[in-house]
């Protein structure tokens, strides 16, 4: 079973109470939750990790590196002007796929750019908390075809 990093960033802990009319009424729990069975269902050992720290995202993403784990990605607030987290995010050495809830195109001007984007694998927004079911989905067919 391939071991898959989920990993979050700031204000996503928050969720079913943070603008539930952009994020929905799922908690943070309750992605999860929704992560563990899509990764069951896929033949994924998921582990689902949250910061509001940048240090400590980018510490997880060398780990992800080091260790050749692939990894699904919501950098929340950092995918807009953390370049230390795009300079982590190249270092990959596994499928990553960036994922948002909402779809960022769709909001504030500021949201619109992520500079993560242009070195992870792919992105995936737009979908509420499915949005991380269909990276999981991804990451599992990408790691089929280099296996």
């Amino acid at each position: 079973m391939t071991r898959v990093l989920v990993l979050n960033g700031p204000n996503l802990r928050r969720l079913g109470v943070r603008e539930p009319e952009k994020y929905g009424t799922a908690t943070f729990d309750d992605l999860v939750a929704v992560c563990r069975a899509a990764g069951r269902r896929l033949d994924l050992n998921v582990e689902v990790r949250q910061t509001d720290d940048e240090a400590e995202m980018m510490r997880w993403l060398h780990e992800a590196a080091d260790e050749r784990v692939p990894v699904v990605l919501n950098p929340a607030a950092f995918t807009h002007y953390s370049y230390a987290l795009r300079d982590a995010v190249a270092q990959r050495t596994a499928p990553l796929v960036e994922v948002h809830i909402t779809n960022p195109a769709a909001r504030e001007e500021f949201r619109h750019t992520s500079v993560v984007a242009g070195v992870a694998t792919g992105t995936i927004a737009g979908f509420g908390t499915m949005s991380y079911v269909l990276a999981l989905q991804a990451v599992a067919e990408l790691i089929a075809e280099n296996s």
